[in-house]
């Protein structure tokens, strides 16, 4: 016989979800607004086809924040606005290319590497095969670089994909994510770590140019032609001294082969880039639908708009701002009058460390304290956010009820990641129950990293990150040269901007806001005993 309070629990739990049951008359107008009269396909294309690669700071970026700002406006969304934050430079590519000369003539695939200055006109060269990967490496090549353009990476034999690039996730895939993961919080190694590779990049850029190296070239970390071309020293005071460039892995190994056969190839490099300094800030972009009650707060959903420059930045993360666009669109075209006010944020800067949300955050939910280090400082708040203790509540703390993101890649909505909010779970569950028919009904535990949710969901706000599948986003699309509108799938979006508007649509109607985890304190190393491990000395 069942105790008293577990009756008493029980009765509890099930009033509750009762409370939390779908709105199914709502989702019903939802799903045929969003099935039938889709303007995704449109939205999708003038983002990747029309406006193209969108670099934080660069012309293409400038008019994507005028265009959806237009496009907001168009639907009839309230509040358009844009706010800026600190950022630095913008930079684009006008044209470039790369060839082997000698031994033969040979057209290579290659980027320039971002923020890496232009190589007025052609520059003409020997190759050396030279790798840096710390500054103990600079003595090694004092001395034998001057004139020559230097190839940093390490040569490697190139692999073949031992998994399927395209996969969905099954129920099993799904099920092995549903755990919850007690926090790791150990020595600030990783902060020194990330430091360090900021340093290395300014010192071996800073240790070339002394040596008369004309340029230098990197290998790219995917092999079968993919391109890349990330670069991190965007502020003005840190741009580079010499043109950067990566090649293709294949060509980079080919090179690496005749250079050690000797004698060295000699390669021709065109970058013709420009940097764009009329505004230092980066813009995030914003625009409401206004709720019935002005002191019950709101919720919002938001997809980074920036993207890299090798393709036009489809899957990451067009495919997230066109969602997020549409599930406004939607709701107003259904004319819903909300509790809450709904709030559609694509953000500005992600690429390079969440600039934009986390400025949001900063502005709006929280204060932290100041990092003491200059040099800690300068990082992207990404990197620091953990570093920084107290956390007090700002201005919209207790206003900001619920926030959904959208980043990774196209891949149809699986369920939510519930970020280890325990509270949550049994809502999330019940407002997912009527997707289930879509492949769309997972909660799972554990957490995921990386995006514009982590400066809400970081502080306890009711912040979640879609579960996706993964298509061939990590394998080859991310970040790469083949991200365009061709690997997007429009039955996949149109269902993601469906789950996305009915989820807005219930957190903004809920009676109380969603459950909050509590907002963090400084917490203690998990393992007190721990050493620091010391890099030992390369033989």
């Amino acid at each position: 016989m069942a105790s008293v309070a577990c009756i008493l629990s029980t009765s509890v739990f099930i009033t509750a979800v009762a409370a939390d049951q779908a709105d199914l008359t709502t989702i019903n107008r939802i799903v045929d607004e969003g099935f039938n009269r889709s303007h995704l396909p449109m939205t999708a294309a003038y983002l990747t086809d029309r406006i193209g690669a969108r670099l934080t700071n660069s012309p293409q970026m400038r008019e994507a924040e005028r265009w959806t700002q237009q496009q907001f406006r168009d639907w009839g969304l309230k509040n358009v606005r844009t706010e800026g934050f600190e950022f630095g430079r913008g930079w684009s590519i006008e044209k470039s290319s790369v060839r082997m000369l000698k031994p033969r003539i040979a057209e290579y695939r290659a980027i320039p590497v971002a923020w890496t200055p232009a190589t007025n006109g052609a520059i003409s060269a020997s190759i050396v095969v030279a790798p840096m990967t710390k500054t103990e490496d600079f003595e090694r090549w004092r001395g034998k670089l001057r004139g020559q353009i230097v190839l940093v990476t390490q040569p490697d034999t190139g692999s073949e994909p031992a998994v399927a690039p395209f996969a969905r996730l099954n129920r099993e895939d799904i099920g092995k994510m549903d755990v919850i993961r007690q926090p790791l919080v150990s020595m600030d190694e990783e902060v020194e770590k990330r430091l360090e590779r900021v340093r290395f990049e300014a010192k071996r850029d800073e240790f070339l140019a002394s040596e008369g190296a004309l340029a230098w070239v990197r290998k790219s970390y995917r092999d079968g032609g993919l391109l890349h071309g990330e670069g991190y020293m965007h502020r003005r005071d840190q741009s580079p001294k010499l043109p950067g460039f990566e090649l293709a892995a294949e060509h980079y190994r080919q090179l690496a082969r005749l250079a050690k056969a000797g004698p060295a190839p000699t390669l021709e490099l065109v970058s013709v880039v420009h940097y764009h300094d009329e505004d230092s800030k980066a813009y995030n972009v914003f625009a409401d639908l206004p709720g019935r009650d002005a002191k019950s707060g709101y919720v919002m959903a938001g997809a980074h708009l920036d993207s890299w420059v090798a393709s036009d930045g489809a899957q990451d993360n067009a495919a997230g701002s066109a969602v997020v666009m549409e599930a406004a669109r939607i709701l107003t075209t259904l004319g819903l009058k909300p509790k809450r006010s709904i709030r559609f944020a694509l953000w500005n800067g992600e690429e390079q460390g969440l600039y934009g949300s986390f400025d949001y955050a900063e502005r709006h939910l929280v204060s932290r304290a100041p990092l003491d280090s200059p040099e800690r400082a300068s990082l992207p708040p990404y990197a620091t956010w953990n570093l920084r203790w107290p956390v007090k509540p700002g201005p919209d703390y207790d206003k900001l009820a619920a926030y959904f993101n959208l980043d990774n890649g196209s891949g149809k909505i699986r369920g939510i990641y519930a970020e280890g909010n325990i509270a949550v779970t049994p809502i999330l569950k019940t407002w997912l129950a009527p997707f289930a028919s879509m492949g769309a009904d997972a909660v799972v535990a554990a957490p995921t990293y990386g995006t514009d949710h982590v400066p809400m969901s970081a502080v306890g706000i009711p912040g979640f990150q879609f579960l996706q599948d993964p298509l061939d986003y990590g394998t080859r699309v991310h970040h790469t040269s083949i991200d365009s509108y061709d690997h997007l799938k429009m039955e996949d979006l149109k269902q993601a901007a469906v789950i996305m508007a009915s989820l807005l649509w219930m957190s903004a109607e809920r009676d109380e806001p969603l459950p909050k985890r509590p907002l963090p304190s400084k917490p203690l190393q998990t393992d007190p005993f721990e050493y620091e491990v010391l890099e030992r000395p390369t033989l």
